[in-house]
């Protein structure tokens, strides 16, 4: 029952969320027509700028809000590339930790039971080799990142291997998104940012 409860405020909360208008400046043009005035207010206030980042991005990564890869070339063009990368990598790992151990309190027990045999194997795997199969995951950004979330939740992979994985993996996709964010104006596309070159090196290297 108390499962139940806190899915349904999880639910409540996502459509608070979208309804305030999330949904409508989590755009390219809404980001760029509304960078001059967001570097202004990031130099105006440093501090407070970075504390609002991370917490807006740990709450759309968290409740796999649509966003991410924008709010990614967002931080590059507000706080340059080293400060960026880290706040973006700060921000996501704590995020998917966030959904993970979501996932996993509310669903593992139910399908540990209702798929003992099927989940008992995938943790065998998941012990010897999970650390690799997590990496592999993360260093393709074509995996959804909510959905690599939802399925590690399932495992009993430690929370601490799972956020420093996580944070490995997602590193390099992160820098080349931070990068491009610094050129913010001249991007038409989320999708141009990813050259094919590119996402194939993330495979080969993957």
């Amino acid at each position: 029952m108390k499962r139940a409860v806190i899915l349904i405020l999880l639910c409540l909360l996502v459509v608070v969320v979208w309804q305030a208008g999330l949904s409508e400046w989590l755009t390219l043009e809404s980001v760029k027509a509304a960078q001059a005035e967001l570097q202004a207010e990031v130099q105006a206030r440093p501090l407070a700028s970075l504390g609002v980042f991370s917490s807006l991005y740990v709450l759309v990564t968290a409740l796999s809000i649509p966003g991410a890869a924008l709010m990614t070339l967002l931080a590059g063009a507000l706080f340059g590339w080293g400060v960026g990368v880290a706040l973006v990598l700060l921000s996501a790992t704590l995020g998917a930790l966030i959904a993970m151990m979501l996932a996993r309190y509310l669903l593992r027990d139910w399908l540990g039971r209702r798929y003992r045999d099927a989940m008992d194997r995938v943790n065998t795997q998941i012990e010897k080799e999970g650390a690799s199969y997590l990496l592999t995951l993360r260093l393709v950004p074509v995996f959804p990142f909510f959905l690599v979330n939802l399925l590690m939740g399932l495992t009993k992979m430690p929370w601490s291997r799972y956020a420093f994985v996580s944070a490995v993996g997602m590193a390099p996709g992160t820098m080349v998104y931070v990068n491009a964010g610094q050129q913010l104006a001249t991007i038409d596309s989320l999708e141009s940012v990813m050259a094919p070159e590119l996402l194939a090196a993330l495979i080969l290297l993957a």
